[in-house]
């Protein structure tokens, strides 16, 4: 049994269920449409948010979930997948998980207005069903995800961003939805404000450790699904890279940024970034900020009572951080 099912077996029943209410939340009156959402669920990925939220409810509740639960699994998806195809418009990409995406398949106009159906979808679900504490969490996260991506853009022009900032970014642009999922779980089955937002914590630490080991992939000579060093041909600022121009000298930081901003084309010379960083204890300065983001998230479930469900959220935190692709 992979990892991806043996942390789905104790929500196994849900997320059977869920698929089936998932679809449903998408339909619409216009074929078009019907036919795009049909391609967009028969190409899911893991489906790792809808896991958080039912494994997040059962463990705080001691097994159970509600319709609330579902309700906000299907909006954190809706809305996941909403970004996701505004995200390849804007990366003008033509994949995504191997398969075409949207606008490769129905051009940027229809994409973007799938991906504004899909969010007015999600957040339907939840004023029509009176879901407004739920709604407040989701609609947080919509927020931060556009900031933490406007940051981005921001300072990637002048590639001048400290640790601090990066870690903003990444907490907004990645870890706030994976934050959003476990807040939702709790906050659909349980009133208990702090435990709701000590899995919110929970969810965002994951979220931080996620991003962390998606930088590093950059550095990996596996195939992962996408081309080493792309984040550099990018002009992405990563965890690796900042803190390596903040221990080299002035020299070496000058050939750094000099090599993203006027070379980052340049396949050898993107190499020797690479092979700089490594060298320069990048990664492995990475990787540590990692782990210690991965052990303060295991330390806030240790409040819980020892559970399946509890058990399969540890597994899933440690699958972030050993994860291949």
């Amino acid at each position: 049994m992979n990892i991806t099912s043996q942390i789905k077996q104790p929500i196994f029943n849900e997320m059977e269920l869920f698929e089936k209410k998932f679809h449903e939340s998408m339909t619409s009156k216009v074929a078009l449409l019907n036919r795009i959402t049909y391609y967009i669920v028969n190409r899911k990925g893991k489906q790792m948010r809808p896991m958080f939220v039912f494994l997040t409810a059962k463990m705080v509740s001691e097994g159970t979930v509600n319709e609330r639960t579902y309700r906000g699994a299907s909006v954190i998806e809706l809305i996941h997948t909403a970004t996701l195809v505004h995200d390849d418009v804007v990366d003008d990409s033509n994949r995504r998980r191997g398969f075409f995406s949207i606008n490769a398949l129905w051009k940027n106009k229809i994409a973007v207005l799938v991906g504004d159906y899909l969010l007015s979808k999600g957040l339907l679900l939840s004023i029509d069903n009176g879901d407004f504490d739920l709604l407040r969490i989701i609609s947080v996260a919509v927020r931060e995800m556009s900031e933490g991506e406007l940051l981005q853009i921001e300072k990637a022009r002048r590639l001048d961003i400290t640790e601090d900032v990066y870690y903003e970014i990444i907490r907004k642009k990645t870890a706030t939805l994976i934050a959003a999922c476990c807040a939702l779980g709790a906050k659909s089955v349980i009133e208990d404000d702090a435990k709701v937002e000590n899995m919110r914590k929970f969810g965002e630490l994951i979220g931080m450790a996620f991003q962390i080991k998606d930088d590093l992939f950059d550095y990996s000579e596996e195939a992962i699904g996408k081309p080493t060093g792309i984040d550099i041909k990018e002009q992405k600022m990563t965890l690796p890279l900042i803190h390596v121009l903040n221990t080299c000298t002035p020299q070496e930081k000058k050939w750094v940024i000099n090599s993203i901003k006027n070379h980052n084309k340049d396949k050898k010379r993107v190499k020797e970034v690479i092979a700089f960083v490594k060298n320069n204890n990048g990664l492995a300065y990475a990787e540590n900020k990692m782990v210690q983001f991965q052990q303060e998230a295991l330390s806030l479930l240790e409040n819980f009572p020892d559970s399946e469900f509890k058990d399969a959220l540890t597994l899933m935190v440690n699958y972030v951080i050993e994860r291949k692709k």
